[in-house]
C-alpha cells in the first residue's frame, strides 16, 4: 500500500496515512451518528505512529467511548469535516473514510457497534458484524 492522502472538505487540514490499516469497518454507534448527520460512519483503524497531520490543526472534543474513557473526535475547525477518533488509551485512530483523497481505495470489512444502531441502518450481507468493538 502506498500512502492514504486525506483531508477536510474546504482543504484547511490535510493529513496522509503511511502503513496499511489494521481494518476498516462501518461504525454504528451513537457518537458516528451524531457526526455524521445520523448514518453510520465508515473508519479504517491505523497505527497512531502511521497517522500524520501534514497541515492545519484539526480541533477536537471529548465524549465517552465504549470502553467508558474518553475518545477526543477531530475535526476542520473551519468547515467541520470530522476526521479521525482518537481513543487516547489505544494504539489506534479511528480515521473516517470520507476524509480520504480516494475513499474508494478502502473497503469496509465489518460492521461494528451495531447495539446503538437504529433499525434502519443497513448491514452488508457477508461482513462480520459486532455488537461493540471486534474482538482483540
Amino acid at each position: 500500500m502506498s500512502e492514504l492522502l486525506g483531508g477536510c472538505a474546504c482543504g484547511k487540514v490535510r493529513y496522509k496515512v503511511s502503513q496499511a490499516p489494521m481494518g476498516v469497518g462501518v461504525c454504528h454507534c451513537r457518537q458516528c451518528q451524531y457526526s455524521s448527520g445520523g448514518g453510520p460512519n465508515y473508519v479504517a483503524l491505523v497505527m497512531r505512529d502511521a497517522f500524520e497531520v501534514t497541515s492545519g490543526a484539526p480541533k477536537a472534543f471529548a465524549s465517552p467511548g465504549g470502553s467508558g474513557q474518553d475518545v477526543q473526535r477531530a475535526f476542520c475547525p473551519d468547515c467541520g469535516t470530522p476526521l479521525y477518533s482518537d481513543p487516547v488509551v489505544l494504539p489506534f485512530l479511528a480515521v473516517k473514510l470520507g476524509g480520504l483523497d480516494d475513499p474508494s481505495a478502502l473497503s469496509p470489512g465489518m460492521h461494528i457497534w451495531t447495539v446503538e444502531a437504529p433499525s434502519w441502518h443497513q448491514m452488508t450481507p457477508g461482513l462480520p458484524v459486532f455488537e461493540r468493538g471486534p474482538p482483540g
